[in-house]
């Protein structure tokens, strides 16, 4: 039996076509995956089969090139872009003497570097445990001849219920940590939805841009870098659109295909924010061959947590990159359905902004209503509201003033004062200027 290192970093890749050749754009995203987690690729492996093979995955051939490439090249991992079974990777390991890794297990192990919160590291220390607990026997096989008949039961057995329970245990423990953290955002939650203040959650496929947008939309200062799952923790910001207009954007983790369900069980909570969200701003890297693929499968993930049927705004973002122009796109009703920009230059951004304000706002709303001497209270409010562009003195010691905010907006304030809509006397908006306000939301 070899020792199993702890770690690699050398390491060949494997990607297998089943029915056909092997994807060139899927052995490119194992390779970012690979880089990401902080391994140096040494050598590819490819091949065609027609099913995986149940032993080895890939047939006791391949496996035998496969370590004869592990001895020329001095590699200590090997990283398959496929989920293995525990049995599998222990055949694999026994065959090449080499660390095995599959999709499921680098992707985790990128999430434990990426983890900066306490909520972060507790959902991806879950989400690995929960992983470890079906692959448990494989660190243990150099105790298999210890098991069986009288006086040979012992080390082997007693050691692998130990580590189960030990396992069970830690679980129960993160889970309830976690569900006090979210009684925690779901108070949030509940207070965003009593104050009538709406979220925008950013979703996409990772590295698509969405942590730049969200830094260009809210001046905020979230980690963004040309890296898959640059950055894991959620990031709640207030974002004043317009006068008397106040939404919340977040910024969520990057999806990817075949994303671990691990994954998705422990970030559940984190992902009840986009499932909440009055609209989600889907971003999609526009220099991407793949882009519609992506499209397709963070929507699969969207309908695993239960966010299929969200309104979505498609953000093609990175035109700069694509040679394209700023845009949009509408559908047969003239609703905006897609947004051209590059978060990296600006390009754009106004569109973007204006058809979030058209969302949310219904389109602006203007006019002017008259307030007695009387009504100081309801003048200082209406000041507050930041809905007031001018104002004019009468005679009486009253005022004139011209109001301008979101239909939505200008309705709730009404309701909220005892202010009579009927006393508003309209007319058309003037042009509003794309300049934008941010606060943290806890």
């Amino acid at each position: 039996m070899f020792e199993r290192p702890g770690h690699g970093e050398r390491a060949i890749l494997v990607q297998i076509g089943f029915g056909g050749r092997a994807s060139a754009e899927e052995l490119e995203e194992l390779e970012r995956l690979a880089v990401s987690a902080g391994a140096t690729v040494v050598a590819r492996l490819t091949a065609t089969r027609a099913a995986p093979d149940p032993r080895y995955f890939i047939g006791s051939g391949k496996a035998e090139e496969l370590a004869a490439l592990i001895r020329e090249t001095g590699a200590d991992l090997v990283l398959f872009n496929h989920a293995l079974s525990p049995s599998q990777e222990r055949n694999l390991e026994k065959a090449l003497s080499c660390r095995v890794l599959d999709r499921t297990g680098l992707i985790l192990d990128i999430f434990a570097q990426r983890a900066r919160s306490f909520e972060g590291k507790l959902q991806v220390e879950l989400a690995q445990l929960r992983h470890l607990s079906t692959r448990l026997v494989r660190g243990w096989t150099h105790l298999e001849r210890q098991k069986g008949g009288i006086g040979l039961r012992g080390p082997g057995e007693t050691q692998l219920e130990t580590d189960r329970r030990l396992l069970a245990n830690r679980i129960r423990m993160l889970t309830r940590r976690l569900e006090k953290v979210d009684k925690q955002r779901e108070q949030g939650r509940r207070t965003r939805a009593k104050a009538e203040v709406p979220t925008i959650a950013l979703v996409g496929y990772t590295n698509a841009g969405k942590s730049t947008l969200f830094n260009r939309l809210t001046e905020a200062e979230v980690y963004a870098a040309d890296k898959l799952f640059a950055t894991l923790d959620p990031t709640l910001r207030g974002l004043q659109l317009g006068p008397g207009l106040e939404l919340v954007l977040a910024d969520t983790v990057g999806f990817v295909r075949d994303l671990p369900h691990e994954l998705v069980a422990a970030f559940r909570s984190t992902l009840k924010e986009t499932r909440d969200a009055a609209l989600l701003l889907h971003v999609v890297d526009s220099a991407d061959p793949l882009r519609d693929e992506r499209v397709e499968h963070v929507n699969r993930v969207l309908a695993e947590i239960g966010a299929e049927d969200l309104p979505q705004l498609l953000v093609y973002n990175k035109i700069d990159e694509a040679g394209e122009i700023p845009g949009l796109t509408r559908d047969e009703d003239g609703r905006v359905r897609s947004v051209r920009v590059s978060a990296r230059t600006g390009a754009g951004i106004n569109l973007l902004i204006e058809t979030l304000r058209d969302y949310f706002g219904e389109g602006r709303v203007s006019g002017t209503v008259h307030l007695d001497a009387s009504e100081g209270g309801m003048r200082a409010k209406l000041y507050g509201a930041e809905m007031v562009r001018r104002e004019t003195g009468d005679e009486a010691g009253g005022w004139d003033i011209e109001l301008e905010a979101p239909k939505v907006a200008l309705e709730r304030f009404c309701r909220d004062t005892g202010l009579s809509r009927s006393r508003i006397r309209s007319r058309p908006c003037e042009g509003s200027g794309a300049s934008l306000q941010s606060r943290t939301v806890a």
